[in-house]
């Protein structure tokens, strides 16, 4: 833990997932103290929020708030722990119908789900390791009952600080990040990264066209007046408008592999083990078909491939 402004707080704390650790920032005020994400519901991961809470004199009864930059849960998995203790939690709007949903009500798009990736070719063998990984994951998950809905634009007042609300859907569909408009500071969550490009994926409770709302984030946070910053994992990022374009490019580089690999109709699945031919682990592999499948829709949308069935294949337009 350190901490990188008077009051603003970073909390690595760890996650079983390659990244390692999720950066939760803490705002600690002379009334208020204000958790951004809360990280995975995970023994590991409460003691080791619970140790920095005591380091600044705090348990977890004196967090009032918790802002939820989305849903995924390395991010939102203690969110009900917080609101069970308390704490108001914030999650935007975009997220209440999609992805806080995926969470609390766990069939509604379970069906849909397997379906999306029989639709595209995924084999029941791998599918199997997807469904087991999944409900692995279901477990690290308390999400809360009622989060407070955020708006785009909206400022919030808290701790001493005023945070602008910006929506940058693509990585999720209600990705929020969190603008100090006075100190240049963006809490990015993972709109932003520095050394990787967010997951950026298309699911059967998402947007139809997410790298498309992935393009208008990183646009939006181009020309946004901050001086550094700081990420979901990772380090910081002190030249905002350079990692945007950089990550607007490599996703450009990504499209046109992909439409390169179209010398003959193909599904998404078989087309996501050679646009990521490295050795993954189901929930890898899983991140693969849905990126895949977003860069795919993307072209489709734009007119350059076209695309055949169910079972669907893709080619070039």
């Amino acid at each position: 833990m350190r901490e990188l402004l008077p009051g603003l707080y970073l909390l690595p704390v760890p996650i079983p997932y390659p990244l390692k650790t999720v950066n939760l920032y803490l705002l600690k005020g002379k009334e208020e103290v204000i958790l951004v994400d809360s990280a995975l519901a995970t023994r590991t991961a409460r003691g080791t929020l619970e140790l920095y809470l005591a380091e600044l004199g705090l348990c977890f009864t004196d967090v009032n708030a918790v802002l939820l930059t989305h849903h995924h849960p390395d991010h939102y998995g203690l969110g009900g722990l917080f609101e069970g203790l308390g704490a108001r939690v914030y999650l935007h709007e975009e997220e209440l119908s999609r992805g806080h949903r995926f969470w609390r009500e766990p069939e509604a798009f379970e069906a849909a789900s397997w379906r999306l990736f029989l639709d595209h070719g995924t084999p029941e063998e791998a599918l199997l390791g997807i469904r087991e990984t999944m409900a692995k994951t279901r477990e690290r998950v308390h999400p809360p009952r009622n989060p407070l809905p955020l708006k785009d634009g909206e400022v919030l007042e808290l701790s001493g600080k005023r945070l602008r609300v910006l929506w940058t859907p693509g990585h999720a569909d209600g990705h929020a990040a969190f603008f100090l408009e006075e100190e240049g500071v963006l809490l990015a969550g993972d709109a932003l990264l520095e050394r990787v490009s967010p997951n950026v994926g298309l699911w059967a409770y998402t947007r139809a066209n997410p790298l498309k709302d992935f393009f208008y984030s990183l646009r939006r946070l181009a020309e946004l007046p901050a001086q550094v910053a700081y990420a979901g994992h990772f380090g910081p990022i002190p030249q905002v408008k350079r990692r945007a374009e950089e990550l607007q490019a490599h996703h450009e580089a990504r499209l046109q592999a992909l439409q390169s690999l179209l010398d003959h109709p193909q599904d998404a699945w078989s087309l996501s083990l050679k646009l990521f031919p490295q050795e993954l682990d189901p929930a890898g592999r899983r991140f693969a078909f849905a990126e895949t499948l977003a860069h795919l829709e993307y072209l489709r949308a734009e007119g350059r491939v076209g695309r055949e069935g169910p079972p669907y294949r893709y080619f070039r337009a």
